[in-house]
């Protein structure tokens, strides 16, 4: 089968600071629960890529593909925004969005 549509791969970097937290298990609940109304809510796949052994401390990869680099770059703005807007528990530090 030969493919001529364009694919674009987005992948964002999130730095997070979970201030509260006092443990593995507390990060992991967090995490967990953040992660599935990530996933449900922009339909994306997203894992912990870094900072396993913090506390307060995390790296999220996200991932969206599509043949449209417009979309995708907006798609994972706006995870990143829904994530500062709707937890008060967790603090986006920093994040990066590239296209590959």
């Amino acid at each position: 089968m030969c493919y001529n549509a364009r694919m674009v791969v987005g992948v964002c970097t999130l730095e997070l600071e979970i201030p509260a937290n006092q443990d593995l298990k507390g990060k992991r609940r967090v995490l967990q629960s953040l992660m599935a109304r990530v996933r449900r809510t922009f339909n994306v796949a997203l894992a912990e890529v870094g900072e396993h052994d913090k506390w307060q401390w995390a790296t999220l990869a996200i991932v969206s593909v599509s043949t449209d680099g417009a979309y995708v770059h907006g798609l994972l703005t706006k995870v990143v925004a829904g994530i500062e807007e709707g937890r008060s528990d967790v603090n986006v530090l920093d994040y990066q969005i590239e296209l590959l």
